[in-house]
Formats: C-alpha cells, sequence, structure tokens
C-alpha cells in the first residue's frame, strides 16, 4: 500500500510589519532623516538671511529670531548704492554669459570628438580632462597669473572669461563625452546615407539631441561663476571691473571703517545669494534630468 504524505499548506504571504523590516535599510534609516535634516537647514538659513536683510542693527541682535516689526526695504537700496552693486550685477552677468557660452561651443564639439572617434589617443585625451577635475585651483593659481599677465590679460574681463572657461572645460568635457556615448549611432549613419557631412550631422542631429546635458552644463556653469571669488579677487584690481562677490567684499570692509551696518551686509549678501538661489529652485528640476538622462536611453 503507498503511503500518501499529507500536503503543505500553502505559505503565508509576508505580513505589513515583515514586508516593512524589510524595505528598512542602513540608507533609509539614516540616509533620508538626514538628508531632508539638511534641507530643512538650509531652507531655515535662506529664511533667517531673507528676515535679517530687513531688520535694522539692533532688530538683528536683539530678536535675531522673531519677524521684523517693519521692513526695511532701504538696506537694499543702501546697499545697493555703497557696495556699487549696479556696476558689478552686469559685469557679473557679462563674464557669466561670457564662460557659458564660451563653454559650451569648446566644450560640446571635443566631447563629441571624444565620444565617436575611436583611436589609441582617446582614453589618454579623456583621462587628460578627467584629473584637470582633481587639480586645486590655488595650485595654478601663481602660474595662471604669470601667463596672463604676459598676455595683457589680467584686469579685464575678458582675461577672467578665460580664465574661467579653461577652469570648467575639464568637467564640461568629461560630462558631455559620457552623455554623447548614450545617444544612437544609428541616427549619424543615416544622416551620411542621406549626404550629411560630419559638421552638419553634429550641428542638426546631435547637438538637439544633447539638449539635456548642455542645458545641465549650462546651469552648473552658472551656479559655479556667480558667485565666485578667489579668481576674480586675484585677476580683477579694478573697481570697474569688480564681480557681485567683490562688490560685497569690499562692501564688507567699508563696514569697519564706517560703521557696523549689519543690515546693509545682510542685504547684500541677499543681492549675491537670491538670483543663484531663484535659478536653481526653477531648473533644479533640469539638473537632475540632466544628470540621470544617460542611464536611461
Amino acid at each position: 500500500m503507498a503511503v500518501t504524505t499529507p500536503a503543505r499548506p500553502p505559505a503565508r504571504p509576508p505580513g505589513r510589519l515583515a514586508r516593512l523590516s524589510g524595505r528598512l535599510t542602513t540608507t533609509s534609516v539614516l540616509g533620508i532623516p538626514l538628508v531632508w535634516a539638511f534641507v530643512g537647514f538650509n531652507i531655515l538659513t535662506g529664511l533667517w538671511l531673507l528676515l535679517s536683510s530687513l531688520k535694522t542693527a539692533n532688530e538683528i541682535f536683539s530678536s535675531p529670531w522673531q519677524l521684523p516689526h517693519t521692513l526695511h526695504w532701504d538696506n537694499y537700496a543702501r546697499a545697493w548704492t555703497g557696495g556699487l552693486f549696479g556696476q558689478a550685477a552686469l559685469n557679473t552677468l557679462v563674464v557669466v554669459a561670457g564662460t557659458a557660452a564660451g563653454t559650451l561651443v569648446l566644450a560640446a564639439p571635443a566631447a563629441y570628438v571624444l565620444s565617436r572617434v575611436t583611436t589609441r589617443f582617446n582614453g589618454g585625451f579623456i583621462l587628460f580632462f578627467a584629473l584637470g577635475l582633481g587639480i586645486p585651483a590655488q595650485v595654478v593659481m601663481l602660474p595662471l597669473f604669470v601667463v596672463m599677465n604676459k598676455l595683457l590679460l589680467v584686469d579685464s574681463l575678458f582675461g577672467l572669461i578665460v580664465v574661467y572657461v579653461a577652469t570648467s572645460l575639464p568637467f564640461a568635457v568629461f560630462f558631455l563625452t559620457g552623455f554623447f556615448s548614450t545617444l544612437p549611432v544609428e541616427l549619424e549613419e543615416a544622416a551620411a546615407l542621406d549626404g550629411a557631412s560630419a559638421f552638419r550631422t553634429f550641428w542638426q542631429v546631435m547637438l538637439p539631441l544633447a539638449r539635456g546635458g548642455l542645458v545641465t552644463v549650462l546651469i552648473l556653469n552658472i551656479i559655479q561663476h556667480w558667485g565666485e571669488t578667489v579668481f576674480a579677487l586675484v585677476f580683477i584690481q579694478n573697481t570697474d571691473h569688480q564681480t557681485l562677490s567683490l562688490a560685497l567684499l569690499g562692501f564688507l570692509q567699508q563696514m569697519q571703517y564706517n560703521g557696523a551696518d549689519w543690515g546693509g551686509l545682510f542685504a547684500g549678501v541677499a543681492i549675491v545669494v537670491l538670483p543663484v538661489l531663484a535659478c536653481y529652485v526653477w531648473l533644479g528640476r533640469r539638473i537632475i534630468e540632466g544628470m540621470t538622462v544617460g542611464s536611461v536611453k
């Protein structure tokens, strides 16, 4: 007689507690609260900066965490005129726009060639640009100043643009090379069959497809150079050519002799910070899309 074994009951699906414990990892338990804490700290710091820019000096020290009794918009007017922010803002716009345009004009063709033309030197060139990301600015400051001085590019906005473009190229080329590598080669082959030249293929076919990466590089370039101080402090010597960061530094130095105008100082900081913050809030999603679009193509 055959012996039959009793059938096992079907396994129960994991309970809610088991599913929840499976999702709880070290990253979710520790990482997410830390990220939100950092975000909250930055938001509170920005709000405190804005509120302080609308207070008097006495209110800043007597009630730093309270709302201002009266909104002192004259702090911004005083900072704008006393710190010479008008000319500095115009100079900053010229420098940032010239740097962003020059970086894209030079980095996009170089990255396209490195991603498409296969030679034994490609790896070395890509490594050369990648190594440029790890060179501190302080290391090249003195030799760069000597070279720029011989070329008569010190104390000029064009010279500062040249320096900014040179320091921005390593990241831009390295980032766009990986971005162009994700674009389909079949489109280039189809354009070649239609008689398009290599330049026309790059300009009319591949460059529009790389718009996400180009916009990302553009935004990051603007954010990086809007408040840059180190190179501007070394290569700009005339107040007529100073940028916003130098104007803010000069306004701080004026306070040492004319009295501590803390309301005006916070207003000056807000003038420098708010445009970059608004740009990031407005276009922050485009930065994330440009960073991640290459991995899903």
